[in-house]
């Protein structure tokens, strides 16, 4: 009896090995229950949320660097265990799994069941492996020939391109470009997803509930935060309405349905692991938004660091990002509007600089602004900020339309601390710096120098403006004379703080003795 024929395009090698090839003595691939922890090192951190956009394609992803965050996944299975001595396999798990961290156990009889040998088997199935498995046996290849399908039959006698097929008679036939190849049968061995496997010895045979958790790359989350603000009673202040929002970004391979999710918070010390080889890597993911849903995260301190579980179960599909409401809007956040004038944009680097000409020209007239307000519980808030963008619209009263006026990127933040954000720099406020006199002993070891910041304000209101300043020649120095009150930041650094009036400018000139 003659064996079928199975036609396989070359688009459509996987997909048909998809469908026809399974393993022996599979796990029940019903999950009673899914788990999964997120850590991040995107949001606050090296890596940033910027880097991922459309690639090439369409398709969103990283460029130049791997998914910044891993998962840890808890799953219960229900699973049998026909004899003494059985095999189990796990076929759906997440492409990008850590073998080394994956840990069975039987919640059925704990004591009786125990796993002793485990693999990981990660050598896909492609087109070239199917063509591999045929050399040496008969198989049928479609080809175009101007506007017909015509087909060759033969013993396949290599599966490099071209291939070459001895037909009937012993005639050899090289075929370069073809359409479909119809095998006579489907190769068992294959595999068709990452799956794990365990031997497994255990002195209750029949059904148990299985406890599995593993390690993933391939998954991280950032907070998004974006806020309209709204003029306060003078140029100095201001209000914020502040929502929250987490990304997940899920390249990993596998999809978590109805998981219970958790997201962790703060910076996790991990050990530099060895590169894995032949791992199987997933597609970049699409950027399909999940829609926001009601639940809610519930956060917590952990250790260390914070835990957000989300209030009921969720679904995170394989090469998506999912967005969900982190907290609830806060409507009403006192905010301070600073600008910061740095004339001089290099700090102290240790030693002594005795050159005239070091920081005296070419200094900074950009006036720095930044919006500064407290995490507390008075400004509606109060609770700890995952690191993540914060994006700021301010409305046009013209036409009630929102407008963007700049964002930036905060760090972990504690409650009951500041959150300061640059936007930018003031168009209307600007500063002049220059060295109006020098003087030099090499021998006594001092010097003395003469600094004057001029600040201009073509605003139509007052502003407050802080002139920042190295002082960067030497490590001990004294100011011998000041037209305005100056407040020491640290040891190399002082502020003057003075206000401007609308259309007008104010002069501030101090002397600094510096000796080594």
């Amino acid at each position: 009896m003659q064996k079928p024929l199975y036609t396989i395009s070359l688009a459509a090698f996987l997909s048909v090995a998809l469908l026809f090839c399974t393993g022996a003595h599979a796990a029940d691939k019903k999950t009673k229950e899914t788990a999964i922890t997120i850590y991040s090192k995107a949001g606050g951190g090296a890596v940033s949320p910027d880097m991922y956009r459309p690639l090439p394609g369409g398709q969103m992803g990283w460029t130049g660097s791997s998914v910044p965050g891993y998962a840890i996944v808890h799953e219960k299975r229900a699973i049998t265990l026909p004899e003494a001595k059985s095999t189990v396999q796990f076929t759906d798990v997440a492409a990008l799994i850590d073998p080394t961290t994956v840990t069975f156990a039987s919640l059925t009889d704990p004591s009786g069941t125990k796993v002793i040998e485990q693999n990981y088997l990660f050598d896909l199935v492609n087109g070239e492996k199917l063509l591999e498995r045929y050399v040496g046996e008969n198989i049928k290849v479609d080809q175009v020939v101007g506007d017909k399908v015509e087909s060759v039959s033969g013993k396949l006698l290599s599966a490099a391109h071209p291939l070459v097929l001895e037909e009937v008679g012993g005639k050899i036939t090289s075929l370069g470009s073809y359409q479909n190849i119809r095998f006579p049968e489907l190769p068992g061995g294959l595999i068709t997803k990452p799956t794990l496997s365990w031997q497994i010895l255990t002195k209750k045979t029949g059904d148990h509930m299985a406890d599995v958790s593993y390690e993933t790359a391939g998954i991280t989350w950032w907070a998004d935060y974006n806020a309209v603000f709204t003029d306060g009673k003078d140029a100095n202040s201001g209000i914020l309405k502040l929502s929250s929002w987490v990304s997940i970004v899920n390249q990993s391979g596998a999809s978590y349905d109805n998981a219970k999710l958790k997201l962790v918070a703060g910076d996790v010390n991990r050990a530099q692991a060895p590169q894995p080889v032949g791992r199987y890597m997933a597609k970049a993911a699409t950027m399909e938004l999940a829609d926001a849903v009601a639940p809610n995260f519930e956060e917590k301190s952990f250790f260390e660091f914070h835990l957000y579980t989300l209030s009921q179960p969720t679904t995170i599909p394989m090469n998506t990002t999912k967005q969900m409401e982190l907290f609830p809007s806060a409507n009403n956040i006192a905010v301070e509007k600073r600008l910061v004038y740095n004339g001089a944009l290099f700090p102290y680097y240790g030693g002594f600089n005795s050159d005239r000409n070091y920081g005296a020209e070419n200094g900074n007239k950009k006036v720095d602004v930044y919006l500064a307000f407290k995490n507390s519980e008075e400004n509606g808030l109060g609770i700890p900020l995952p690191a993540g963008r914060l994006r700021i619209n301010k409305v046009d009263s013209d036409d009630n339309t929102q407008e963007f006026i700049g964002e930036d990127r905060i760090d972990h933040t504690a409650k009951n601390e500041e959150v300061l954000i640059k936007m930018g720099n003031a168009f209307d406020v600007v500063g002049e710096r220059k060295q109006v006199d020098f003087q030099v002993d090499n021998t006594r070891k001092w010097m003395k120098e003469t600094i004057e910041i001029t600040l201009r304000n073509h605003k139509k209101s007052d502003v407050k403006v802080t002139a920042h300043e190295n002082l960067y020649r030497a490590a001990n120095w004294k100011i011998t004379n000041e037209s305005e009150k100056y407040e020491k930041k640290d040891a190399n650094t002082i502020e003057f703080t003075t206000n401007i009036p609308k259309d007008g400018e104010k002069k501030i000139r101090y002397s600094v003795e510096y000796s080594w």
